[in-house]
């Protein structure tokens, strides 16, 4: 059975590593929107490995990694990846195939992107600066250049000296030459091109031969660019829709969806977030959960775990499961809070609001629970827990309307509790090439 793993708060919930676990059951694991914003961190045997564009399935020997037609690809950035993956023993070889849909990111992509963030002034989105709005700007205006596009050299040509020049007209302080920009898309694509595939028809035929697939996500449902605190969001479809559109397959292609969550609440850059906490429990969250940008290094705001919030990405999404991570970052707390509703002028509201303004104006409303002395770190079986973390677990899956699946408990690949009888997975699968 395939399965979807996505994120189900404001991204960085930890889905590289629910992905690096989950992947022995899986012969394909398939990306389906954003770009190299987007850090997955996975550790394995002590090592440290950061995925931004490549799925966090690579890890694992045999396993093909697809990057779909949803994705924005920096080629640039792609092929750094992959040597960092080699230089630490990562055999990637003839295993990361890229859509030939896919839109490609360039250099006038990353100078559009920060001219659009300053002139938003105290408006401004917060976003990595990498490029990715302005291509997918360039794909919805039908003015981008897509993977497949390396194949024609002549008509890429016309495409990039039109879009330098479109660039050259927008920003006024430095000139970009068309020809240098061309130069270095046509080495990339010599060494792209065994790459490109009709991702579409090739998922059909892994599906047709009983390969299953792991549809990785990245970010967060409330940062979808349609379903998310708008415009406070990312460009891309980051919730369940987007596996269809961003790699062309259909609904019933998507078998069980495991929503990733943490055991409280992060978000990076602006918008609002109601059960943020400021001071020293903010920054003890921070420091003890380790919330830094993988890819900017930039301090995630932390707060209570949001109910509200997840119960809404459960509606969006369809969850079958959670995936709840770093309980251990919660160790030794003498008190939890968590977030069972909104007050909103003047009234008690339990589903999330639609409106910005509106949930910036919302108030937390708190349940607390007692913390617990003794470590979770570390801890494989439900049973390891103390009683008050496993009274917490089961508190959020009732406020939450889901059950927790899997709990992680550490950095590490195998410091995750799994209960299969919520999740349902096949047995670990051999995979053929």
């Amino acid at each position: 059975m395939n399965l979807a793993v996505l994120g189900a708060q404001w991204g960085d919930e930890g889905k590289g590593k629910i992905v690096d676990l989950l992947t022995s059951h899986f012969s394909i694991v398939a990306r389906y929107q954003g770009g190299h914003n987007a850090g997955h961190t996975v550790y394995v045997n002590g090592a440290k490995f950061i995925l931004r564009l490549i799925p966090s399935g690579i890890l694992h020997p045999g396993i093909t990694c697809v990057i779909g037609n949803g994705v924005v690809v920096d080629p640039k950035a792609l092929f750094a990846e992959v040597d960092e993956l080699t230089r630490n023993g990562i055999d990637v070889g003839s295993r990361v195939l890229v859509s030939d849909k896919a839109h490609v990111i360039l250099p006038y992509h990353r100078d559009l992107d920060l001219l659009s963030e300053a002139r938003r002034g105290e408006r401004k989105i917060g976003t990595t600066s990498r490029g990715i709005g302005p291509a997918y700007e360039d794909k919805i205006a039908r003015r981008g250049i897509r993977v497949g596009d390396l194949n024609d050299p002549k008509g890429l040509e016309q495409n990039v000296r039109d879009n330098v020049t479109a660039r050259n007209r927008l920003v006024h302080d430095t000139t970009m030459d068309w020809n240098v920009v061309l130069d270095e898309l046509l080495k990339h694509a010599e060494r792209l091109r065994p790459m490109i595939r009709d991702v579409s028809a090739w998922l059909a035929d892994a599906m047709r031969a009983g390969k299953p697939i792991m549809f990785e996500g990245a970010q967060g449902t409330l940062l979808d660019i349609d379903h998310g605190t708008y415009p406070y969001v990312t460009s891309s479809n980051a919730s369940i829709g987007g596996i269809c559109t961003g790699l062309g397959v259909p609904p019933r292609a998507i078998g069980r969806v495991l929503g990733v969550v943490k055991a409280y609440t992060t978000r990076v850059g602006e918008g609002p977030f109601p059960t943020e906490l400021s001071g020293e429990m903010g920054n003890r969250l921070r420091e003890s959960g380790s919330e830094y940008g993988a890819v900017t290094g930039r301090p995630r705001r932390c707060g209570w775990y949001d109910a509200v919030a997840v119960r809404y990405a459960a509606r969006i999404n369809g969850l079958d499961g959670l995936a709840l991570t770093k309980l251990d970052v919660l160790d030794g707390l003498e008190r939890i809070e968590i977030c069972t509703s909104y007050r909103c002028g003047g009234r008690t509201v339990t589903e999330f609001p639609s409106d910005v303004g509106q949930l910036a104006a919302c108030e937390p409303v708190y349940e607390s629970m007692p913390g617990w002395k003794a470590r979770t770190a570390g801890a494989r079986r439900f049973d390891q827990l103390p009683e008050e973390a496993r009274k917490y677990v089961a508190r959020l899956e009732e406020v939450s309307g889901v059950r927790a699946a899997l709990v992680s408990t550490g950095s590490e690949r195998d410091d995750t509790i799994v209960r299969n009888e919520i999740l349902q997975l096949d047995p670990a699968v051999t995979p053929t090439a």
